[in-house]
């Protein structure tokens, strides 16, 4: 409904939105195509896809400013998605010290209307490695994704950054304690501190992703 009818400011947004009561039902046809291979060397697993969409339903900046924030419009249009999702899995280490895997990642979207514009919010090309330590009941990783600059954001969108995302992760699980399962955790998020501009949010204009940051909790399920 609030594609059809809403009209005013959008506060999560930031936006003043309009909606569109023309909007005719989005259809889609889809062709996804998978592969995994397991050895003892490696386990490989890539996706790759293609949508055609009749009818795309999203929100487009018309470049104009009404009560003093920018409008958006829902608008629609025939499109089409295509892209990848690829992961490689190395087995690094087992013994008496634990395991040790090595992770390759990469996943894409290209995302066009059918008379050439770009898809507004749209994610760049992203890949990076994640290396994931385990021994007994205490598990560890630390990921580092590096995300290219997206420059094709579609009409009156910015363009946003290329940026270094690092993460760090361990949680320890102890089993049925007095009946409840208890993980204590710890995470480190964006320890390089960087400036990240989400290409996905309305937002990025305004409000960068979280900077560096740690967190520390338990969690006890009965």
């Amino acid at each position: 409904m609030q594609e059809l009818f809403f009209e005013g400011l959008h506060d999560a947004t930031r936006t003043f939105q309009r909606g569109n009561s023309g909007l005719a039902l989005e259809t889609s046809h889809n062709l996804d195509l998978g592969y995994t291979l397991t050895s003892n060397l490696v386990t490989a697993q890539v996706n790759l896809f293609h949508n055609w969409i009749n009818d795309y339903i999203f929100l487009q900046r018309t470049g104009a400013i009404v009560s003093g924030s920018p409008e958006q419009i829902f608008q629609q249009a025939n499109a089409t998605f295509m892209g990848y999702e690829a992961k490689l899995i190395f087995p690094v280490l087992g013994n008496n010290l634990g395991t040790v895997d090595l992770t390759l990642f990469s996943d894409f979207t290209r995302a066009k209307l059918t008379d050439g514009t770009d898809v507004p919010q749209t994610p760049p090309l992203r890949f990076g490695f994640q290396v994931d330590h385990a021994i007994g009941n205490l598990n560890s990783n630390f990921r580092l994704t590096r995300a290219q600059a997206q420059n094709n954001p579609g009409p009156n969108e910015a363009d946003t950054p290329a940026y270094l995302l690092l993460n760090l992760n361990s949680h320890y699980h102890i089993d049925n304690v007095k009946g409840a399962d208890v993980l204590v955790y710890a995470k480190g998020n964006n320890l390089l501190n960087q400036n990240i501009r989400n290409s996905a949010s309305f937002l990025r204009n305004f409000a960068p992703e979280p900077g560096v940051g740690a967190e520390l909790g338990i969690r006890i399920n009965y």
